[in-house]
């Protein structure tokens, strides 16, 4: 199947996310940070994955002294802490395949509460490479059936470089290379269309279907990894209904 639960799960998620704010503010200081520091530049325009950051802060209204403090931090104009991007790898029942991306000033700490997550809800944590292979990383954009009919949002994706365009329901998933996620995002903004999520993501190759005790079990161990402080995304390939998502 496709990421139709993908999209279901950013629905959850943003629903979250919106009782914690402080939490995702958190951790989009840490993407600034380290995307500052990593880009060789405090500069958006040279510095693609910094822009984006730094667009989704003011999409969250937040203030542009603490998004001008964070990227000062990562190009050290400012002392601050020094964060690692370390993924680990794990399973969820039924063998679903998780992957976490962490950013950690201790890994020691992070590798710990990690694993006590994945024993504790259900799952149990694997070797490194144990199932980064079962993912691909793409730009992934959602668009609202109402925001464009399909031949013509197509068309302006495609046309900007997508690779791919899939009807879920009552939104159109776009997916694109890396490289090509920025200008694709950009033409579809400027066809006047707020996408609905867009990210670099990492895109089960394949789903695994999960219901009842399975479901409930999954969903607690996802919402304990990206409730850590030191989580910045998960990302898994499971096929949960919406309904079972509450």
């Amino acid at each position: 199947m496709s990421g139709h639960s993908k999209w279901h799960t950013i629905k959850h998620k943003k629903g979250a996310l919106d009782a914690k704010r402080g939490k995702i503010f958190t951790k989009l200081i840490k993407e600034i940070t380290v995307a500052a520091r990593t880009g060789g530049s405090g500069d958006v325009d040279s510095n693609a994955r910094l822009r984006k950051a730094v667009n989704d802060a003011k999409g969250l209204n937040m203030p542009n002294d603490t998004i001008d403090r964070a990227i000062k931090r990562g190009t050290g104009q400012l002392e601050g802490v020094a964060y690692d991007e370390i993924t680990y790898e794990g399973y969820g029942p039924n063998g679903v395949a998780v992957l976490v991306e962490t950013m950690t000033d201790n890994r020691n700490r992070t590798v710990a509460e990690i694993r006590h997550i994945f024993s504790k809800n259900g799952g149990n944590m694997g070797e490194s490479g144990s199932v980064a292979w079962m993912f691909d990383k793409k730009g992934y954009i959602v668009v609202d059936k109402a925001a464009k009919s399909e031949d013509e949002l197509f068309e302006i994706a495609i046309e900007a470089g997508a690779d791919d365009m899939q009807d879920e329901g009552d939104v159109f998933e776009i997916f694109t290379a890396p490289e090509n996620f920025e200008p694709v995002h950009e033409a579809i903004k400027a066809a006047g269309i707020e996408p609905q999520a867009a990210e670099i993501s990492m895109v089960p190759q394949n789903y695994i279907k999960l219901e009842g005790g399975d479901a409930k079990t999954m969903m607690k161990l996802y919402d304990a990894l990206d409730d850590n402080d030191d989580v910045q995304k998960v990302y898994a390939n499971f096929d949960i209904d919406e309904s079972e998502m509450e």
